[in-house]
């Protein structure tokens, strides 16, 4: 459960409603607004979508540490007419997380204002809190993902039987067209099933030009889509041989993000490869010290980790 401070009231705020058909009521309640920001957080990130998010435990702090579980790997016996079964019993194969990152968010609202402090711009405040934190976040842990995946799933010789899967490698990416686009992501796919990933469950997160790059290939066919609606249903991408798509723009590239100018990485792979948490911990208010103003603030913890690498792989590649 998040750390919160005591409800805090805007001074004035009584009189700044008189008249107000939406008044914001002068208390604002932290603990609903932590609520608010985490739920908004997890709709917004690809994280949630492409990660193991089950955990247990509270996230009251930085340095906390919640138990991720795991599924287990259940052994498959031969069977003759008369054999007497045995049955095992599997052990709880479990994860510890450390949640040992943390970023916050400030904002005043001065005195000034007040009558402008209704429950609208609260809203509005929440919003843009939640959709920033999920850039700064997406990016940050997006940005470590690179080279974290097994070496059969990344690289000019990828494929753990047959070796010779070409996915690009920095100063030499694989260059993407609306032609071979199509070949990428059953190459992509052909990594996890070399390692006997389950089909259920894989991702790939694709810059925007990529996804132009699909919606202007021969996948728009909706025989090849996965399902029977073209992939062009509103300008959105579905599911591609077996891959959910999702596009970022913040994935790792160019120099800044590791790599070469005119690189980026993709990421496929399986919600088995990565476990992710994070909550908002602390939401509360106080007045200013230097302006006459209420100070409203938040900080968010999280943490992350790559436990089965051969589940996740990646692209290096550049438009062409």
């Amino acid at each position: 459960m998040a750390t919160i401070t005591p409800a805090a009231t805007f001074p004035g705020a009584a009189a700044a409603n008189t008249g107000n058909p939406n008044p914001y009521s002068g208390t604002f309640i932290p603990t609903l607004w932590s609520g608010k920001l985490i739920e908004k957080f997890y709709d917004a990130t690809v994280l949630g979508a492409i990660s193991n998010t089950d955990y247990e435990g509270e996230i009251a702090k930085f340095g906390d540490k919640v138990i991720i579980r795991q599924k287990p790997t259940i052994a498959i016996n031969n069977y003759t007419s008369g054999l007497a079964l045995t049955s095992e019993r599997p052990n709880e194969v479990t994860k510890s997380l450390s949640i040992d990152k943390g970023k916050y968010w400030s904002t005043e609202l001065d005195d000034v204002m007040e009558v402008q402090a209704d429950i609208d711009m609260l809203s509005m405040w929440a919003d843009d809190a939640s959709e920033q934190m999920k850039i700064a976040i997406d990016t940050d842990v997006l940005g470590g993902m690179l080279g974290t995946g097994a070496a059969t799933n990344r690289g000019a010789t990828a494929g753990r039987k047959s070796g010779n899967i070409n996915l690009g490698v920095t100063a030499a990416p694989l260059a993407i067209t609306k032609t071979n686009v199509t070949d990428v992501i059953i190459h992509a796919g052909q990594c996890l099933d070399e390692n006997n990933i389950p089909e259920n469950g894989r991702w790939m997160v694709i810059p925007a030009w990529l996804a132009a790059r699909i919606k202007l290939s021969d996948l728009k066919d909706a025989s090849l889509s996965g399902d029977s609606t073209s992939i062009l249903r509103n300008g959105r991408l579905g599911q591609i041989d077996r891959f959910t798509l999702y596009m970022s723009n913040l994935l790792p590239q160019d120099v800044a993000g590791g790599l070469a100018a005119d690189e980026f990485g993709i990421y496929f792979g399986s919600s088995l490869a990565t476990t992710f948490a994070s909550q908002v911990t602390k939401v509360e208010t106080l007045r200013a010290e230097q302006t006459f103003g209420t100070i409203m603030r938040g900080l968010q913890v999280y943490g992350y980790d790559v436990i089965k690498p051969e589940a996740l792989g990646q692209i290096i590649a550049s438009p062409a």
